[in-house]
């Protein structure tokens, strides 16, 4: 099937990327076919973010989005952030001592998903052809080595490797350009960074696992637009993250715990530390009489400035959170992930005007530099590597001061070159950590958090969770790290049982939420997350 450009993702960046090209042919009296793949059951299905949303992008591309009906409408009310010192104490941080970029005035608490259905309507409606349920499994290249489009994967193969009776071929979907859109991780994204050597003047990207739900609470303890952050416990000062509560509308709150996947301690389980912040009272209290309804889980990207990649190669360009645009300071990426989608789809429109197709379109990379979004995450350079280097108390410090003080303009960069994979310690050297029982009210286990995100896979496929070696589990990771994937997989996919009075290493790919932690987080990068059969994974609603 062949189209002018093939968007991978149907995430804000896709969608930006897709309805900002047909508004460019519009304006012009032009007609351009175009493409959205999308490996979701349905548009939405697999987004999942915090979400506090700023608007500013969404004014680009839809300046009347009010008008239209976009679901942007819980105004923030309020910001407050706690210090959690220890299991029972807390201390309120005064708003003046915020660093500038996390001040939500102006934002809305959205579904993220919610917001991307919406667009994905506005993109059909303007003629673009949106395919949920097919994923992009390969990247296609022509004669001369460019990116052509993708090959969305085979259907009805079985375990045994064999076709069923079911068995669909993929589609060869082949454009003039191919925009990657697929988010954090993206396995594609991944492989053409290595291929065009991407990341050779970048840092290693680094990143977090946000574990979400959503509950409906007691309407006397619901005040919609409140934005609460916590830091400090139960996280130690050398283990970045936090929690968030985000008050939406209908008496629901949005409850999430974000751990940088940099932790050192192979025993730590960002799951249960999550379970574990619900407990504090400053938290706790919010929950006591009301009803978890959703969960869902999803990896972070947080290098920040001194991690993207070059952007563009020979016939396509990374953007969003494929590329790593997310700001760690206000933990936002949405709108960046819709602005580098403009961006593309403008650089892609001005190339097909002139005639040309599948060249390196470096001027994309120009226009994102001159942007605003290189403007904001310069300006906050800083946060990631301060942290790492610093602590998280210290490092807070830091950002106070180089936020507020000197608004990001300090003569200096720093870096962080360690990847988050070789960050363990060995199980000998570290302190097990004793996790409490859930009590089924308030904390909960994987199995059942897996069922609320309505993650369903075709059983008798070959597992997308693929080992390079597959000893290496209980001969290496299982006697030095105590195999820390039994811990770090917030969807109980991996487990060591005894087999005949021997460890096996399982997995149970069926759980599996998609959150491309294990391909982050493995010590010896042995588990590759590839794509399932189309439609699988998470059905997330409301996320």
């Amino acid at each position: 099937m062949e189209f002018d450009v093939v968007i991978v993702g149907g995430g804000p960046a896709g969608l930006a990327a897709a309805c900002r090209l047909t508004q460019l042919a519009e304006a012009d009296g032009k007609e351009l076919s175009v493409v959205v793949v999308e490996k979701g059951s349905e548009i939405g299905a697999h987004i999942l973010s915090g979400n506090v949303f700023e608007p500013g992008a969404l004014d680009e591309l839809f300046p009347k989005w009010k008008e239209e009906g976009a679901p942007v409408r819980s105004a923030v009310t309020g910001d407050t952030i706690h210090y959690l010192i220890s299991e029972q104490k807390s201390l309120r941080v005064p708003g003046i001592f915020l660093p500038a970029p996390m001040h939500n005035k102006g934002n809305y608490i959205i579904s993220l998903g919610r917001l991307c259905q919406w667009m994905g309507e506005k993109a059909e409606a303007a003629g673009i052809n949106v395919f949920p349920g097919f994923a992009a499994s390969e990247v296609l290249y022509d004669d001369n080595g460019s990116v052509k489009g993708v090959a969305t994967s085979d259907m009805g193969i079985g375990k045994d490797g064999h076709r069923k009776d079911s068995f669909q071929a993929g589609y060869e979907l082949v454009g003039k350009y191919t925009i990657f859109a697929e988010g954090v991780r993206g396995n594609l994204s991944e492989s053409l960074m290595q291929k065009f050597d991407l990341r050779k003047d970048a840092d290693p990207q680094h990143y977090g696992i946000g574990i979400k739900e959503i509950w409906e609470i007691d309407s006397s303890k619901h005040q919609e637009g409140l934005v609460v952050h916590t830091m400090g416990w139960p996280l130690d000062n050398k283990t970045e993250g936090g929690g968030f509560l985000y008050h939406a509308a209908n008496n629901q709150v949005f409850a999430g715990f974000i751990v940088a996947l940099n932790y050192r301690n192979p025993y730590l389980s960002p799951f249960q530390e999550f379970q574990r912040w619900k407990l504090h009272p400053e938290i706790r209290h919010y929950f006591e009489g009301g009803k978890r309804i959703g969960y869902g889980a999803r990896a972070v990207n947080k290098g920040g400035l001194q991690s993207l990649p070059r952007l563009s190669f020979p016939g396509g360009m990374l953007v969003g959170c494929g590329a790593g645009f997310l700001n760690g300071v206000k933990i936002k990426g949405a709108h960046t992930a819709i602005k580098t989608g403009m961006l593309a789809a403008e650089s892609v429109y001005a190339s097909l005007a002139k005639g040309e197709e599948r060249e390196t379109l470096s001027d994309y990379d120009q226009r994102v530099r001159e942007s605003w979004v290189y403007k904001e995450l310069h300006r906050v350079r800083n946060f990631g590597p301060a942290l790492h280097k610093l602590g998280t108390f210290l490092g807070a410090a830091f950002t106070f001061i180089d936020q507020n003080i000197f608004r990001g303009k300090l003569p200096f960069t720093m870096r962080n070159k360690e990847t988050d994979h070789a960050s363990l310690t060995k199980a000998i050297d570290a302190r097990p950590i004793d996790y409490a029982k859930p009590d089924g009210v308030i904390t909960f286990d994987r199995l059942s958090s897996v069922f609320l995100s309505s993650t369903i896979h075709e059983e008798d496929q070959p597992s997308h969770l693929r080992l390079k070696n597959e000893a290496t589990p209980i001969s290496h990771n299982l006697p030095i790290f105590d195999e820390p994937a039994q811990r770090y997989c917030p969807a109980g996919v991996y487990e060591i049982v005894d087999d005949g009075g021997e460890p096996r290493f399982q997995i149970n790919a069926g759980n599996c939420v998609h959150c491309k932690t294990c391909d982050i987080k493995d010590p010896t990068q042995n588990i590759v997350w590839t794509v399932p059969e189309g439609g699988g994974g998470p059905n997330y609603s409301g996320m």
